[in-house]
């Protein structure tokens, strides 16, 4: 996590209750399904109780007269058949109706996780590790639809029948047999619960070491020509195997300590069973009681340790679901840096006048990239922004497009600080080609479309063509729908800097910021693109940034950045009669252009 990341209190949703709480919202939406759920859960319970009794009155039935083998005997196993029917087909019947309950709570978690990492703000972004966030986020989700399921439909109904067992129990038999299910279970839960407590920090160490190993995997692919071009396949392949390594030692902690917590178990219900049954053998030996009793507190012991048995398992499920959805409420419980005002204002869509006054900026405190800056950019003009690498050139576009706010001073669009506007109508209203593009691994028509999702196939073309990318994609033999790869790496830097312009175009937003948009491109394509940028740039006010000088002598104005300071202004004839730094770039730019020739 960043330095000064703001989080709530508590961060880490340490509290089970709280977990358990977050989860009320996605019951209440089917409030009916829960409960008619609840319901046939409790019918079931009540059924599966029934059982023993009626196993009872067979084998008592058995042992009877004769007689009594065509009647009596013959109708309890019907019903016994009726009931062990019921209870599976209520159970089934439960799950049928819960499961849109546990889908959709999936899905609502699923998008607000999601919703939320897009609100947060380009510094978390930076920061983050994304192999080891999408496990987060996958482990979190399903979490979710654990607890959602086997809190309801294992603890409460495990209870339900203790209690029903124990009343029956006590009504019909010596209160000992109670005194030895309520020890029984009392040991269990309490020992089940100390050595699941205990046995977390192996399952946080397992999960922590597999978002690790995953991290590291997904990095190495992503950065799969660069390790091909230092040939360095085998050192990737040992630093993936120390990840796994360590992974593979975290999993065998966390099996042997499950191996303790299943021992113990075992030993509680052999003890408790044993016990049991030596008590109603003596006293089916003495007469007091029936082998029907024998059988059915022997059912009854067996009935009610099967789910408490897997209660324990749902018991180590849940904590392990608190601990795998841990991270995934502090990424929730994470502030964004930028976020909109109390009744943020929409910015006004008119114009476009663009004033800085008196910024300064830091990424981190103890450095400062912008220093006093201010300017202006009248409605439609042109202003370049240029400098040595490091000054704070692409800095300030990012400020204008609140990815950070300024440390400093106040940035205006048409005379309202953007501070003050809604994040969503600032955006709208400014079109980004960044120095670096990155595409999404679909088709060119997605990538251009993606400036304007309800733009028509021939928005979509005119676009293209003002980018100077008709004739590429006619040669394509799948034209439009040609996949670009993951993060366009099927493409040259020159085709994705040209898909990137004409979705800004198609996007046709009033502000056009050029971040070192021809970067990509050689001399020849340059040229040609040049001319459609300044027909895009007509009409809109527009902030270019760049080191190639050349592609931004028609400018306004030109502002010259040195070490976060404007240092130089003017256009292009004034700087080059004042003999400062933009004289001193431009000549080395002309010489380097006659090198080349």
């Amino acid at each position: 996590m960043p330095p000064g990341r703001r989080q709530n209190p508590e961060t880490a949703w340490s509290g089970d209750w709280k977990v358990v709480k977050s989860l009320v919202p996605y019951l209440l939406e089917f409030p009916a399904r829960v409960f008619f759920a609840m319901a046939f859960l409790i019918l079931a319970k009540v059924a599966n109780v029934i059982l023993p009794i009626i196993l009872k009155g067979i084998v008592d039935g058995l042992s009877g007269e004769t007689a009594q083998l065509i009647s009596l005997p013959l109708a309890l196993l019907i019903a016994y058949g009726l009931l062990r029917f019921s209870t599976t087909f209520l159970g089934e019947l439960r799950d049928v109706i819960f499961s849109r309950v546990a889908e959709r709570g999936m899905r609502r978690i699923g998008l607000k996780v999601f919703s939320h990492l897009h609100a947060l703000d380009l510094d978390f972004h930076l920061s983050r590790k994304t192999g080891g966030l999408s496990r987060d986020i996958e482990r979190g989700t399903s979490g979710i639809a654990f607890l959602l399921r086997f809190m309801l439909f294992n603890i409460i109904p495990t209870l339900l029948e203790l209690v029903m067992i124990c009343a029956i129990l006590l009504f019909n038999y010596s209160i000992w047999y109670v005194v030895i299910t309520l020890a029984a279970v009392v040991s269990y839960i309490g020992f089940s619960v100390v050595v699941t407590e205990w046995r977390l920090r192996f399952v946080r160490e397992a999960n922590q070491m597999d978002n690790n190993s995953n991290t590291r995997a997904i990095d190495s692919l992503l950065n799969f020509e660069t390790v091909k071009y230092f040939g360095n396949e085998k050192y990737e392949s040992e630093l993936y195997d120390d990840q796994l390594s360590e992974w593979e030692q975290a999993r065998l902690k966390n099996r042997y300590s499950l191996f303790a917590l299943n021992s113990g178990q075992a030993i509680i219900v052999a003890v408790s069973m044993t016990t049991m049954m030596i008590l109603a053998a003596s006293q089916v030996v003495d007469g007091e009681m029936t082998i029907g009793d024998l059988v059915l507190i022997n059912a009854y012991m067996i009935q009610l340790f099967i789910p408490l048995n897997f209660l324990g398992f749902v018991y180590r499920e849940i904590k392990n679901s608190m601990a795998n959805i841990e991270q995934m409420f502090r990424l929730i419980d994470t502030d964004p840096k930028v976020s909109d005002i109390e009744d943020a204002a929409e910015l006004e869509s008119d114009g476009g006048a663009i004033r800085f006054e008196n910024v300064s900026f830091g990424y981190k405190e103890d450095r400062t990239i912008l220093k006093d800056i201010s300017f202006e950019i009248p409605a439609g003009d042109k202003v370049a922004i240029v400098g040595p690498s490091g000054s704070g050139k692409s800095t300030i576009a990012r400020l204008l497009f609140r990815f950070y706010d300024a440390t400093q001073g106040s940035i205006y669009i048409n005379d309202q600080a953007i501070q003050e506007v809604t994040q969503e109508s600032l955006r709208k209203s400014i079109g980004v080609v960044p120095q670096d593009t990155v595409l999404f691994n679909d088709s060119i028509r997605y990538n251009i479309g993606y400036g304007d999702t309800q733009a028509s196939e021939e928005q979509i073309a005119a676009a293209a063509k003002l980018a100077n990318l008709e004739q590429f994609i006619e040669q394509l033999p799948e034209g439009y729908d040609t996949v670009v790869g993951e993060r366009g790496l099927k493409l040259s830097g020159g085709e994705k800097q040209r898909i990137a312009i004409a979705r800004t175009l198609l996007k046709n937003p009033v502000i056009m910021v050029f971040d070192e948009a021809t970067s990509s491109l050689d001399s020849t394509a340059e040229k040609e693109i040049l001319g459609a940028l300044h027909q895009a740039a007509e009409n809109h006010t527009t902030l270019a940034i760049t080191h190639r000088l050349s592609t931004i002598i028609d400018s306004d104005e030109i502002l010259v950045l040195k070490q976060g300071e404007i240092v130089e202004r003017g256009t292009h004839r004034e700087l080059l009669v004042l003999q400062g730094l933009y004289a001193e770039l431009w000549e080395n730019q002309q010489e380097e252009v006659d090198v080349e020739g």
